[in-house]
């Protein structure tokens, strides 16, 4: 029922805003599009901003973080949506706004979304793992490239890999890089740059493009052969904001063909100067490595041991030719003593001997077998008698006893 009011009897605000409020809480929840022109994310709630595509016409959204994590794709400004939710108005200040239960992308966001769902399958069979991409080649012989034939994309990448280094060799296989061919067709230039093993590095190279004309960079199978091929691949489809999904498979991702170039071959002038500054470097550690030496050279031979060698020996000369004369003296001494002892033993000797005995007037008598005859008993017929220079041969006439007494 309209409300009833006039000049004199008004309306208080507060009613009019419940009136509004409830009439707004009857029209339940709504499907609505619109494109999203704000996006202000907080804890726990989000805020957007919803305007009508053909007209100036604005709305403020609320959603929970849940909401807006649930969408199939990114919702970010300027991205198309539905959005299943209930119109609200806030009393305090009776502005109208919606309270989104539910966010769907359409058009381009919905087409955002398949991708989206694509590549999640596809990074959970491990096709986007880091740890399997391969290195590229330092310095290749031969770069294999797969462009569009006369397109900028395939002058950018051949002029900046001849610049940076005028020896590389460029194959080029030519393929559609937009339509509906053009997986296809990219997918047998790489089997093909493969298969030849000319090819150390493979470069697939498009300016850039819009969402549909990137498509054909995210079939499944274009996909699954550039994961297979053996040969690293470097991907310079898009540019930076353009994410198709040949950039997640592919071993290295350059933003644009020049940077794909300046990825595969290195800069020619640059090696130069490192060449340059890398034998600097040697020399200037061979200069410092030889003035060590040399200084510690110098230390060693300002030692007094180097300066004057034989001072230790001189030292130690003197005290073993010390050591030879004291044992010189002690020798001469005991032979001094020894000859001395060997004297006495010889006069004693000699004292003792029979001969000297003999050299008195004494003489012995010996029996033809040598033993001494000491008694008459013992007198043979002929003996001899031992005198002190030589012998005498005696025959017995006769003996006579002499008496002790």
């Amino acid at each position: 029922m309209a409300l009833q009011t006039s000049a004199d009897s008004p309306a208080p605000l507060r009613q009019v805003s419940q009136l509004i409020e409830g009439w707004v809480g009857r029209m339940g929840t709504i499907w609505v599009e619109g494109q999203v022109t704000e996006v202000n994310r907080r804890p726990g709630v989000c805020f957007l901003t919803l305007r009508d595509l053909l007209a100036s016409v604005s709305i403020s959204v609320t959603c929970s973080s849940s909401v807006l994590d649930a969408s199939p794709a990114p919702v970010t400004d300027g991205s198309r949506v539905v959005l299943h939710a209930k119109p609200t108005v806030y009393l305090p200040t009776g502005r109208l706004s919606l309270e989104a239960r539910e966010i769907r992308p359409v058009g381009e966001g919905e087409l955002l979304a398949q991708l989206e769902r694509r590549k999640q399958l596809l990074a959970a069979e491990g096709l986007f793992d880091p740890r399997i991409k391969k290195r590229l080649p330092f310095l290749p012989r031969a770069v294999g490239l797969v462009t569009a034939r006369g397109s900028a994309a395939e002058r950018d990448v051949l002029e900046n890999t001849r610049i940076r280094w005028p020896a590389v060799q460029i194959v080029t296989r030519h393929a559609v890089m937009q339509g509906a061919s053009s997986a296809s067709e990219v997918m047998n230039a790489v089997r093909a740059l493969e298969v030849g093993g000319e090819v150390e590095v493979i470069v697939i190279a498009r300016g850039g493009g819009s969402v549909e004309d990137l498509l054909p960079f995210s079939d499944e199978g274009l996909i699954r052969a550039v994961h297979a091929c053996n040969v690293p691949v470097v991907s310079a489809i898009g540019h930076e904001q353009d994410t198709p999904l040949l950039d997640l498979v592919a071993d290295v991702r350059a933003s644009t063909p020049t940077g794909a170039a300046e990825a595969v071959v290195p800069d020619v002038r640059e090696e130069v100067m490192r060449v340059a500054a890398t034998r600097e470097q040697a020399r200037l550690a061979v200069h410092r490595l030889l003035a060590r030496e040399a200084e510690t050279l110098a230390q060693l031979r300002s030692r007094p041991v180097l300066t004057h060698p034989t001072t230790m020996v001189d030292g130690h000369q003197q005290v073993v030719h010390e050591l030879v004369r004291r044992a010189r003296r002690d020798v001469q001494h005991l032979l001094d003593r020894e000859t001395d002892a060997v004297g006495h033993h010889v006069a004693r000797v000699r004292s003792l001997s029979p001969l000297a005995t003999l050299e008195r007037g004494y003489a012995v008598a010996q029996r033809p077998d040598g033993t001494v005859i000491t008694t008459l008993e013992q007198v043979p017929d002929a003996f001899a008698v031992r005198l002190s220079d030589g012998s005498v041969a005696v025959r017995t006439e006769s003996t006579q006893e002499i008496p002790h007494g």
